[in-house]
């Protein structure tokens, strides 16, 4: 997923590995569901927290900003001493909703694009789904297995992206791993995703200060040395105009800090030579040739003025869960009927509504596209990763990279439309500027419920 989230707070935002205590931390309870049989479903008391580079960032015992806009400040002028002299702050009960624009009720997650509080204005946020306990992620092991969640997109125009995704981050967020790191995941810390992005704060307990470039167009963001690398799996990435499920395998076991080459970065023009595959195969209905599923209005099979139930399944070579994984299927529930995912219809790509290694060849080859999802090992490397665990993220975000057209528009720019897999949606290649959408667009928002996981066919009404 492209990484563009910002942030803008007057007392400060960043991520710290040193809890502070100006605020109490608190994790609102996100309850999700384990499901057998014929949804016989048992509440699990899962939390929810909040990505530490969203969180306030200053010096111990004080409150001058350690990082401030999108540069570091003079008490982190080196990784080690930005550890001695800084400390991140939990998010109270006032700040979930008041700064950061999330609203959480029961089993329902509310996701507000731009939030203007007292002395704040946010942008987007990223969350995680942590266990009972509160102090490690809730790990899940999705092979043979369907994940299920209620969805309303409704409110999202052109170049916003509601996500819901598993990235392969470390349970405890890295804390006991990284000695620098004394805050771990009950602060949010840890994240990585297959784009190895560059503007995490901290990266295995250390600030990633160094050669650190402050954005050209995102005042809250810059480049850090480090990358933070691992695999991620798009179950949902989506706007009222388009959406698609991604599978972005690696050639690393869960968590990696990357430097040069390896993180495959695009402006050293090393994207294929980086250790995760960055496109992922995608099934894009839109971009696979329907362009009457998904849509505002009645006249499209599902309709995104209204609120949905999205079944993903992870099929297995053998049918258990110890099995490879060889197949990621779709299917919705919407105004109390099962719909039936679309269906490829693109010359050189059999007829077919979910991803599979071959799908993903024939894709790739149709669309004239560079293979690296089968380099990096394809279905089977994600479904290893998945066996290990993953961990849930919730996000909402602009891009400040590529107006998010990669998802709703026609991308890359310098191709014809014409031309097969460059048409991604309806969207005019004009819309997803952040500067449009944050001045305009500020009340945007996302809600997730219902969360579940369970037996295939168990999570949803048939």
């Amino acid at each position: 997923m492209r990484i563009a989230v910002a942030i803008v707070l007057a007392i400060g935002v960043a991520n710290a590995q040193n809890p502070g205590d100006e605020k109490v931390n608190l994790n609102p309870a996100l309850p999700m569901e384990i499901c057998t049989g014929n949804q016989q479903c048992q509440q699990v008391g899962t939390k929810v927290t909040m990505d530490s580079n969203w969180r306030w960032f200053h010096t111990k015992g004080g409150y001058t900003n350690c990082y401030d806009g999108n540069r570091w400040s003079s008490e982190c002028s080196d990784p080690n001493q930005c550890i001695e002299n800084c400390e991140i702050e939990g998010v109270d009960s006032n700040d979930w909703k008041g700064t950061y624009g999330v609203d959480v009720s029961g089993d329902k997650l509310s996701l507000q694009f731009v939030t203007k509080g007292q002395y704040s204005t946010n942008i987007g946020s990223r969350v995680y789904l942590l266990d009972p306990s509160g102090d490690k992620y809730y790990m899940f092991k999705l092979l043979n297995k369907e994940f299920t969640f209620d969805v309303d997109v409704s409110q999202l125009p052109c170049g916003l992206n509601g996500a819901l995704y598993f990235v392969e981050m470390q349970e405890d967020g890295g804390m006991s791993a990284n000695p620098g790191n004394k805050a771990g995941a009950e602060f949010g810390t840890g994240y990585c995703d297959a784009q190895c992005p560059h503007d995490i704060k901290f990266i295995n307990g250390e600030a990633n200060v160094i050669d650190w470039e402050p954005s050209p167009n995102d005042q809250n963001a810059g480049f850090g040395h480090y990358g933070a690398c691992c695999q991620e799996l798009d179950i949902w990435e989506a706007n009222a105009a388009a959406t698609a499920f991604t599978v972005h395998p690696c050639d690393v076991e869960g968590f990696m800090r990357c430097e040069g080459v390896q993180c495959g970065d695009n402006k050293s023009d090393d994207r294929y030579k980086g250790v995760c595959d960055k496109d992922g195969c995608d099934f894009h209905t839109w971009r696979l040739g329907n362009r009457n599923f998904y849509g505002e209005g009645g006249n499209f099979q599902i309709d995104t003025t209204k609120p949905m139930t999205v079944v993903t399944q992870f099929i297995t070579s053998d049918g258990t869960d110890n099995g490879d994984l060889v197949e990621m299927r779709r299917l919705y529930v919407q105004d109390g009927k099962v719909v039936q995912n679309s269906f490829s219809d693109v010359n050189g790509v059999d007829s077919v509504d979910s991803i599979t290694d071959n799908m993903c060849r024939q894709s790739k080859s149709a669309f004239n596209d560079i293979d690296d999802f089968s380099k990096k090992g394809g279905m089977k490397k994600m479904g290893d990763s998945m066996a290990r665990g993953q961990v849930l993220v919730l996000s909402l975000w602009d891009d400040h990279e590529s107006n998010m057209l990669w998802l709703d528009s026609d991308f890359p720019l310098d191709r014809d439309p014409s031309e097969p897999g460059v048409s991604r949606g309806p969207c005019p290649t004009s819309s997803g500027d952040p500067a449009d959408l944050e001045n305009n667009y500020g009340n945007s928002k996302v809600v997730f419920s219902k969360i579940r996981i369970g037996e295939i066919g168990s999570t949803y009404p048939a």
